[in-house]
């Protein structure tokens, strides 16, 4: 018995990390937590503080990437609000068929 897979024309396959975090979005979020922990390691000289203020800072991100808006990652959705912010008279609608 052979099995056949019907993949829609839109579909995008992503490779993901754990099967929840695709590499590009995990990649950016370690670019983010390294700079963000240089800077507050040069502003910050007790490593308990360092540590609680980088975790406060830090967690959104990461639960941003991870839970993401409607399955897009981060970046597709930071995309998306340049987009808009770019161009502001396009407007996303559905056409619905006559009755």
């Amino acid at each position: 018995m052979k099995l056949k897979f019907i993949f829609p024309k839109n579909y995008k396959y992503n490779t993901k990390i754990l099967g929840f975090i695709d590499y590009i979005t995990a990649i950016v979020d370690l670019i983010i937590g390294v700079i963000l922990f240089t800077i507050l390691h040069f502003i910050l000289k007790n490593l308990s503080t360092l540590i609680y203020i980088f975790i406060s800072l830090y967690f959104p991100i990461i639960l941003f990437s991870v839970l993401g808006t409607n399955g897009e990652n981060i970046i597709e959705f930071l995309i998306y609000i340049i987009k808009f912010i770019k161009n502001r008279k396009v407007y996303f609608y559905e056409k619905s068929e006559g009755k």
